[in-house]
């Protein structure tokens, strides 16, 4: 019993270290290309800052703001059927990031989940109907993974949101940007 006292001991003394490397705190500045999923779809602009307190040099928490307007559209064959929607969304994530080293190039994994708010607007030429607007809010979670070299950052992320009526809302989004903070303590 005393050896897994004496491990657990060691292993949390080493997860909370204080010995750091680099700044505890960090704002993340992001901006990048969103891909929606499903049929026709076409792309859209994300933008987003995630402030950032590392817990260790490996382990860092935030919350992510995130802004994200993709658009799908459809064109039957004979030139004639026309539909397609854009969508807005905007995400509070709590996120997780592990990083691999203290290089500087780390890559890292993390998670972040949370809340999405969405709106959609939708045109239906094939039957002619009106544009119909529809919003909601849902929980949601973004895998991600990626690299920071120096203080800029990539990030290639999948947004899990399910769907809205016939709309999918996930979206996939490369995202490229810099940080405040954060860097290597003066030695």
């Amino acid at each position: 019993m005393k050896k897994v006292f004496l491990i657990g001991a060691f292993m949390a003394g080493a997860f909370f270290s204080n010995a750091q490397t680099f700044k505890p705190f960090k704002v993340d500045l992001a901006a990048g290309y969103a891909v929606p999923s499903g049929k026709g779809s076409k792309g859209g602009v994300v933008l987003a800052i995630e402030p950032k307190y590392a817990i260790n040099d490996n382990i860092s928490l935030g919350l992510r703001m995130e802004a994200a307007i993709t658009a799908r559209g459809y064109v039957a064959s004979n030139g004639q059927e026309v539909s397609g929607d854009v969508k807005a969304s905007a995400s509070y994530l709590a996120t997780g990031d592990y990083y691999f080293n203290t290089n500087k190039f780390r890559p890292f994994a993390g998670l972040g989940v949370g809340i999405y708010s969405l709106a959609s607007a939708s045109v239906d030429m094939i039957d002619e109907e009106a544009t119909a607007l529809d919003a909601g809010t849902k929980f949601g979670a973004a895998p991600r993974a990626g690299f920071e070299f120096g203080h800029f950052r990539t990030a290639l992320e999948y947004n899990i949101v399910g769907k809205s009526g016939d709309i999918n809302n996930n979206y996939f989004s490369v995202k490229l940007g810099f940080f405040i903070g954060g860097g290597r303590l003066s030695k």
